[in-house]
This record gives C-alpha cells, structure tokens and sequence, in this order.
C-alpha cells in the first residue's frame, strides 16, 4: 500500500494551562507564586506530534477539538502537522493545569472533547485513513474492544504501531489491556505507570514482570536518569541530556517522538534509545510542552553529546 505521510498521531489534546518554576509542591493552604505561565496546547498527541513534525517527518493528527479554539489549529499547524483529521467538536476542548517542579509535574484535568474520541475511531472512513501511514502512535488509553478492531486492519496495512497512553490506573491494572500492550510494537510507560502493572521499583524488574505478562516490547521512561528498554529479546539504557530544567511537561511525549523519528530512519535500538532520551531532555528547557521541542540540527547536536555520556 502506498503511504500518504509517516506517521498517524492518535491521541488526547488538551488545553494546557502550565505553572513552572516551583521548587516543591505546595502544602495544603499554601500559596506558591510564579511567574513561569503558559497557555499552549497540551496532551500526548499534540505533543508527540509536533515534535515528530519538527524534525522533519510528515503527521497527521487524529483527534477532538472544540469548535471554537481555532487557535490550537495555528499552534498545530505552525509546526507543520496535518489538520484534516483533526475533528471539531460543539463540546470544548479538554483542559489540564499543570503544577511543574523540576523534577516532575501533576495534573489536573476535565476530558471535555475528548471523551467523543472512541466514536470517532469507531468509524470505517477514520480507520482507513489511518492505514495511510507508515506508523502509527496511540496516545491514549485505547480500550480492548477498539485495539481488537483496529490493529488487524492496520497490521494489514503494514503499519508499525506504539503505545503511550498516560497515567490511567484502572487501564493499566486490567489484565485485558496488557494483551492490547504485548500486541504494539513499542509499549512507551514511565516508571510509575510501569509499576502500576508490574509492583516493582526496580527497572530491570520492572522489564522482566513486562516480559512475563506477554508484554515483549517495551521502553520504559525513567524521566531524569533516562531509559530502559527491552526489545525482540536484548535489552538496552540510555541516560536523559544534562540541561537546564525548566518545565518537565510533555517531556515523555517528546521522548515518544524521537523514538518514532528513530523508527523511521531504520536506527538500530541503542540509537533509538538516545535519541529520543535527547529530545525528552531537550524539550524540558522553557516552560510549555512545545517551546523547547528540537529540530533535526538541534537533535543531530545534543545527539553527539549523549553519545559522549
């Protein structure tokens, strides 16, 4: 079949609202004042796929917008990601507000348009046009039922496919979706998700436990140290870039986007492990998941000197 552009961005947008800048987390009845605020769009499939388009790969996004925040067009649209399958919808666009410490991030989140994502992947013409890629990305936690109907169609299709669906417990904990985690090329956790599945604390445990429920392909995000990986039997590490964090949001997204340009460019996994532990670092340098996203010059940059780490 022949393939319209890369790669399909499946996935949660959001409406990011993103305070930075705050040593810890504030204690109950406390108020912490910062002049790091952002309002950019937000969630792994905006995320992912702006970074995947700034290094220079063709995207096109699938997803559920309100109608009237024509402004997430311009912002998607200025990093060079296809818009025709970006749905509008009368409900608004989902809101999170971020708190971002330098060393991680919490959310609080209202799924507004989104919650009409499954219907829409439901329907024959969207999973058609999503056999027009060469891989496809799920930011989201997909429910078993829709993974049954739409990978073998896109199997069929020859197309690679990967897994970040988010911090969702319930999802992870129900032994039917690690079926639909063993059956993705590349299942993307963090840590902490990992463990929800596994109940270690050790990374390489944590692998192993993946492995043991059917799970073989995994790359496990490990946020500041780096990553680990296992993949078709070998395992592998990289370490995260030493930078300046500034905001840590959307930094598992853009690691998700490295990984993927990687794919795309038939790197071997130990590359493929660097860098996308480079552009998850990179990405952490401004406040905002998209500000700090790097280009193909940037990365081939930053690249260089992981490789030296």
């Amino acid at each position: 079949m022949t393939k319209s552009w890369d790669v399909a961005v499946v996935g949660e947008v959001f409406v990011d609202h993103i305070f930075s800048g705050f040593d810890r987390w504030p204690e109950p009845g406390e108020e912490h004042i910062t002049q790091n605020y952002v309002r950019e769009v937000g969630g792994g499939a905006a995320i992912t796929a702006c970074g995947l388009a700034r290094l220079g790969k063709d995207v096109a996004i699938f997803a559920m917008v309100g109608k009237q925040d024509g402004w997430l067009d311009e912002r998607l649209r200025g990093f060079g990601v296809r818009l025709d399958d970006l749905r509008r919808s009368a409900t608004a666009t989902a809101v999170s507000v971020s708190i971002s410490t330098r060393e991680d991030r919490s959310f609080f989140t209202w799924p507004g348009a989104n919650a009409g994502l499954p219907q829409y992947l439901i329907e024959p013409e969207t999973r058609l046009r999503l056999t027009l890629s060469r891989h496809v990305h799920f930011a989201m936690p997909i429910a078993r039922e829709l993974a049954v109907l739409l990978f073998p169609q896109l199997r069929a299709a020859n197309c690679t496919l990967s897994l970040d669906l988010g911090y969702h417990p319930d999802w992870l904990r129900d032994q039917r979706n690690w079926l639909t985690c063993g059956e993705v090329d590349f299942f993307l956790p963090n840590e902490k998700e990992a463990q929800i599945m596994a109940g270690n604390a050790d990374p390489e445990r944590l692998l192993n436990c993946l492995r043991s429920k059917g799970v073989e392909n995994v790359v496990l995000k490990l946020g500041r140290i780096g990553a680990a990986a296992a993949l078709n039997g070998k395992t592998y590490s990289a370490t995260a870039l030493p930078v300046d964090v500034v905001d840590t949001t959307g930094a598992g997204d853009a690691f998700d986007a490295g990984l993927i340009d990687a794919l795309l460019d038939h790197a071997p996994p130990a590359e493929m492990l660097q860098r996308a532990c480079a552009c998850g670092s990179l990405s952490t340098r401004r406040p905002g998941a998209l500000s700090a996203l790097p280009d193909r010059e940037e990365l081939n940059e930053f690249h260089e000197l992981l490789k030296q780490h």
